[in-house]
């Protein structure tokens, strides 16, 4: 398959096209340069001329030798003299009618001076560019006093020839200036052009407004909350809108530090499928670092809501312990009606009677105490389960005479099941048969008055320290070897959401207390 030839990168089309652009004007400074060093030097020609000439005009000898009968004579050889001193091509003295008593060349002496003398016969002097025997000059002309009265004129002057060759004799410190800058200037242009390189990443005005339209529009579709931290800080690069919503993070930029404590933990390190949680979300998170030529420039962190399968799931747990419970209640009910029936069939009557009717009463009885003191229906069930469950695992598991429900206020009754439940399973799991105790228990007691709601859960297991129990609630942990579970920290997702407290202490068990202000509305 042929691929169309890749467009050169963004980088380098402004690479060329910067070069072009200081080369451009390295030129045309480098031509204004030379265009206002010509005028320098034609200013500088003119100045130097004038007073030439002035200072010659002004001298008592010249007039002196104007008035003598052989002007030439006298002359002549001063104007040589002070022509080679000074610099310049011709000093001219002439009479007031052009005609020449000194020149350079001898042989045009005494012949008429060409250009302009009407500005000088008047009293100024002045400068002008002329074409004369000895080719193009700057000159000046001044006129010379004796009396009061014009005697005589002084032209001096500087070829064009020699004003060029000057030029040029300085034209290369001009150039080398010139060069120097536009290297200086490509060593720049070349300097940015990597570091634009390294931020686009290579890539072509096409490619970066293309991958830009995907960027957003994949941005603003996907599901998954993303975040993208560049290497070495700590305010998001791009954060999506689903991120913002399941990290309730408002509009602005977002540092590290408005995170969740476990997202804030989490660093740079790649992390895959782990299970956080926030104020009222369970979240799956996913994080990888991403590699340009072998460097780490950025870290990507995915998040996706888990709260409704966490909550699914839950309930399917306790579906399927409630089925266990059933089949185990089953097969015990089956083995005591087989009892029930032989002993009645031995003649045994009373007997079978009194032992029927021992469970009923006992379970009666329970269920009598648990609604008469736990008057939430949902909670009172739940305890209800928790205590089949428990004595299926070898546990017994009760409910204190002080406790006390009216209702399930300031928590709503699904709440009230999530933070016990939780709780009650945590305290079995530790109780298990596996312990120390001979008959492993958990004792669990809820009350509510005036000051709010208080649950403590006591069992006969280990126990956690207030370190343990902070990494507990802070993200998903349990007290069973694989340290995956969530109920502790799903409990303390409750206990936030309602401003409570929750703490651990070793008294006659290990005990877990919470307390829910009655103030503490969510």
């Amino acid at each position: 398959m042929n691929r169309s030839p890749r467009r050169p990168s963004l980088a380098r089309q402004v690479l060329v096209l910067q070069l072009l652009v200081l080369a451009a004007v390295v030129l045309a400074g480098s031509v204004l340069t030379v265009l206002d060093e010509r005028r320098d030097a034609d200013a500088a020609t003119e100045r130097e001329v004038v007073a030439v000439a002035e200072t010659f005009a002004g001298a008592d000898s010249t007039a002196a030798a104007l008035v003598s009968p052989d002007p030439s004579a006298a002359l002549q050889p001063q104007t040589e003299r002070i022509r080679e001193a000074t610099g310049t091509d011709f000093i001219v003295v002439m009479a007031p009618d052009r005609t020449r008593y000194t020149h350079t060349n001898p042989a045009l002496i005494g012949q008429p001076f060409s250009g302009s003398i009407d500005r000088a016969l008047a009293g100024e002097t002045f400068t002008e560019t002329y074409t004369g025997s000895l080719g193009p000059s700057i000159r000046a002309v001044a006129p010379v006093y004796a009396d009061g009265r014009v005697v005589g004129l002084v032209a001096a002057g500087v070829t064009r020839e020699r004003i060029l060759d000057q030029f040029l004799r300085g034209l290369p410190a001009v150039l080398a200036v010139t060069a120097g800058a536009l290297a200086l200037a490509s060593l720049g242009a070349l300097l940015l052009s990597r570091r634009l390189r390294r931020q686009t990443l290579g890539l072509g005005p096409d490619e970066l407004r293309t991958l830009y339209e995907h960027h957003d529009a994949v941005l603003h579709s996907i599901g998954e909350g993303l975040l993208v931290f560049r290497s070495g800080s700590d305010t998001a690069e791009v954060v999506n809108d689903e991120a913002r919503r399941l990290l309730t993070l408002p509009d602005g930029p977002v540092t590290r530090d408005r995170l969740p404590e476990s997202l804030r933990a989490l660093g740079p390190r790649p992390v895959k499928d782990e299970v956080h949680l926030t104020g009222d979300r369970v979240l799956l998170v996913n994080q990888d670092p991403v590699l340009f030529e072998g460097r780490e420039i950025a870290v990507v962190t995915t998040l996706r809501d888990h709260t409704e399968l966490r909550n699914v799931t839950g309930e399917l747990d306790s579906m399927r312990q409630f089925t266990d419970s059933l089949r185990a209640q089953s097969h015990e009910s089956a083995n005591r009606l087989h009892t029930v029936i032989t002993m009645v069939e031995l003649g045994h009557t009373e007997e079978a009677v009194s032992f029927a009717t021992a469970e009923l009463a006992f379970s009666q009885h329970l269920v009598d105490r648990l609604t008469t003191s736990l008057q939430e229906p949902a909670l009172a069930a739940l305890l209800l389960g928790k205590v089949n469950q428990a004595a299926e695992r070898g546990i017994d598991l009760t409910v204190t005479d002080d406790s006390a429900l009216a209702t399930a206020d300031p928590l709503t009754a699904r709440e009230l099941v999530t933070l016990v439940g939780n709780l009650v399973d945590n305290a079995i799991d530790a109780a298990g048969p596996d312990t120390a105790d001979e008959r492993p228990w958990v004792e669990v007691t809820v009350r509510s008055d005036d000051g709010g709601l208080d649950v403590r859960v006591a069992d006969s297991g280990p126990g956690m320290s207030p370190e343990a129990l902070e990494r507990a609630t802070a993200r998903g942990y349990s007290t069973k070897s694989d340290h995956q579970g969530l109920g502790l920290a799903l409990v303390m997702q409750v206990v936030t959401r309602h401003h409570g407290s929750i703490d651990t202490e070793m008294s006659y068990g290990s005990v877990v207390l919470v307390h829910i202000p009655a103030g503490g509305a969510a």
